[in-house]
């Protein structure tokens, strides 16, 4: 059951929301991406980051149609819960709080590698501990003590994240040979769904940036604009890296899988272009980092807001600062326990599963709200009847056809033990 949001302000336009978006979108992985795309495909590689392009943007015309007709704080767990019910809710919403928990986990302890590599100190095992709870509370503390904070540094990190790139995309295309361009042989259909299913994992995060769709001003309006502007330039800047990187470093630029961006930097600008790249990547997971620690926790606060979490603490909304403040302290503190236990490759192989069927529940949302939905003349509306939700579906099921055995009994595993923890859930609500 949707209970409307209360205490919470809507307060973020479509700058903001955009922001928000991009940069959850262009977190790490766009500094080492280029490599193992070329790995694939070499100079085609431009075929599948437009491929890939227009598979999400079917995706996100889901979304950006479900998220005019819900507009309470939450997300793609809210969307489903609105349109399959409690049952559908409480599994879609442990399904996205654990892929943000081991997404939050990688990302940070990424960060903390990337550091340890040029300042030593930093693999020993107190210096990491306190960096990341430095690093998990602190983000945390600017999002309890208000929404602008937390949106204001969001901004600053897409726009310090973005320069690094457009710098190299400006400034790169004089050293570009086009013999390096040169397409000369077609991928074929199996390559090109199995590089797709690599730049996938890439787009991913406009989800995590609508989870703040109860405190977006004019959510009809301002939700379609920020995803097309988010998507648009998140594809855009895609192709000219890849184009840069790869019309530069040629054939060898899938030997540079650590640091393609920082080895191409270095060919345009020198050291100093080497260390920019660096920088750069050091600011992208920092920006993911901050992102997340905004929009997660209030995942956690909307499962507490509709009782599907039977803890009504969590949903508490501190009364200065209008923001969901003990959602977002227990969010950090099991991010940080996650941060610091060690590796979690395998459940982070399930949880990146896991937010596929997410993008199936929000598409196959569109198509019951919009028949049961009394406002559609008020709300965006996907174009071409139902084939936009159809198609984002079939590309759903083509990626999950791409995930191996043993992940899908992860997957499903993880859903029966859910299953389970709803039922005794309900059982004890009655009780």
């Amino acid at each position: 059951m949707i209970i409307k949001d209360k205490g919470l302000k809507r307060r973020i336009g479509v700058l903001g929301l955009s922001a928000n978006i991009i940069n959850i979108i262009v977190g790490s992985g766009i500094f080492v991406l280029p490599a193992i795309v070329a790995s694939h495909m070499g100079p085609a590689s431009i075929i599948a980051y437009v491929f890939c392009g227009f598979l999400m943007a079917m995706i996100m015309l889901c979304f950006a149609e479900v998220g005019t007709k819900v507009t309470n704080t939450g997300g793609p767990y809210t969307y489903i819960e609105a349109a399959f019910g409690d049952y559908a809710g409480f599994i879609s919403g442990f399904f996205v709080i654990g892929t943000f928990l081991f997404a939050d986990a990688a990302v940070s302890n990424a960060l903390v590698d990337v550091l340890a590599s040029n300042l030593p100190y930093f693999s020993e095992t107190p210096v990491k501990i306190l960096f990341l709870f430095i690093l998990f509370f602190g983000l945390a503390y600017i999002n309890v003590i208000g929404l602008k904070q937390g949106i204001g540094l969001v901004k600053f990190n897409t726009i310090a994240k973005l320069i690094p790139l457009i710098l190299l995309i400006l400034v790169g295309f004089k050293d570009v040979s086009q013999s390096n361009l040169v397409i000369e042989t077609i991928p074929s259909i199996s390559t090109l769904g199995k590089t797709s299913l690599i730049l996938f994992f890439a787009f991913q995060g406009c989800e995590t940036g609508l989870i703040i769709g109860g405190e977006v001003i004019n959510p009809k309006r301002t939700i379609p604009r920020a995803i097309f502007t988010s998507i648009a330039a998140v594809v855009i800047i895609y192709i000219l890296v890849q184009t840069i990187s790869q019309g530069i470093l040629g054939s060898e630029l899938p030997n540079y899988k650590a640091t393609p961006l920082a080895d191409t930097a270095e060919i345009i600008f020198g050291k100093l272009g080497y260390s920019l790249l660096i920088i750069g990547g050091i600011i992208s997971m920092f920006g993911y980092m901050s992102g997340s620690i905004l929009n997660s926790p209030r995942v956690v606060y909307a499962l507490s807001r509709d009782r599907v979490i039977p803890i009504k603490g969590l949903s508490k909304i501190h009364k200065s600062f209008a923001t969901p403040y003990v959602a977002t302290i227990i969010y950090a503190s099991i991010g940080f326990i996650f941060a610091i236990s060690g590796s979690f490759e395998q459940l982070a192989v399930i949880a990146s599963s896991s937010m596929l069927f997410i993008y199936l529940g929000v598409a196959l949302s569109v198509i019951k709200l919009r028949y049961r939905s009394r406002d559609n003349n008020s709300s965006f509306k996907t174009p071409g009847g139902l084939l936009i939700p159809i198609v984002a579906i079939l590309i759903i099921f083509f990626f999950l056809s791409n995930i191996s055995k043993k992940e899908m009994i992860g997957t499903t595993i993880f859903i029966v033990v859910l299953s389970l923890i709803y039922l005794l859930n309900r059982v004890f609500q009655k009780k």
